[in-house]
């Protein structure tokens, strides 16, 4: 399965955030996105979900070789900072979000069983919502998408705000899930980048840029991709190739 993006553009009045975006994202690997304030990640998030309208271009799924455009239901946009039923308890809240997605799930559970998975305690499950810390609020969400099991996920910097413990969680639940999903995820914190993702792209100039698989794990990750993210777009793969012809330069001295 893939997410494919083909010639995709979107501005706000006079503010052109993406330019002919291409970019094929697969199946069973993480993807860090990875871009400065304002380079356009939940604008790319927005428009993969059909949440805001394309200026141009198209976004397909494609599955055994069959390239359709992709169905608003096909995908998650789990957000930083969810907009919850204050009113509802959390159990009534997901009661009511699977009797609303009844045809959509497949694997059908005891609710108290969704909330074992995210390690939900137990005697929060009765409180309202209004009552939740965000990390509470985020692994409602976890619920949802584990629910729906959508094919493809998108995550708006989901763990900035969490604690330690409850970040640990999520991690886990990412790398468990995501062989059945394409996993997207945005986040300004490189360390989490580095520890959850398999692949990192930069949003950057308008465009989306893969990084050298190297530079994960090198030992100066975050200076690297800092400098990639204030180089002109022109810069970026001579930048790049730069780097590994200094490595390779200083490992013939040693």
């Amino acid at each position: 399965m893939k997410l494919i993006i083909e010639s995709l553009s979107k501005s706000f009045g006079k503010k052109e955030v993406l330019e002919n975006v291409d970019y094929v994202f697969e199946e069973g690997i993480v993807y860090a996105l990875l871009g400065r304030n304002g380079s356009g990640k939940t604008t790319l998030f927005s428009l993969i979900s059909e949440q805001i309208k394309k200026d141009k271009g198209k976004v397909f799924l494609e599955e055994d070789g069959v390239k359709n455009e992709i169905n608003f239901k096909d995908v998650f946009f789990m957000v930083a900072e969810p907009n919850l039923p204050k009113f509802l308890t959390g159990r009534e809240f997901i009661k009511f979000f699977i009797e609303a997605n009844k045809d959509r799930i497949k694997d059908k559970k005891p609710i108290e069983d969704y909330f074992k998975i995210v390690d939900f305690d137990i005697n929060d499950i009765d409180i309202l919502i209004q009552g939740y810390s965000t990390g509470m609020k985020n692994k409602l969400q976890m619920l949802m998408f584990l629910i729906l099991r959508p094919k493809v996920i998108l995550m708006d910097e989901p763990l900035t705000s969490l604690d330690v413990v409850v970040q640990f969680e999520m991690k886990k639940i990412i790398r468990k899930i995501h062989k059945e999903h394409i996993i997207i995820f945005s986040t300004h914190i490189l360390q989490l980048a580095k520890d959850i993702c398999d692949n990192i792209v930069l949003l950057h100039n308008k465009n989306l840029q893969k990084v050298d698989e190297s530079i994960k794990n090198d030992k100066d990750f975050e200076d690297k991709i800092i400098t990639l993210l204030t180089t002109s777009d022109d810069s970026i793969k001579v930048l790049d190739k730069n780097f590994k012809d200094l490595e390779d330069e200083y490992e013939s001295l040693s």
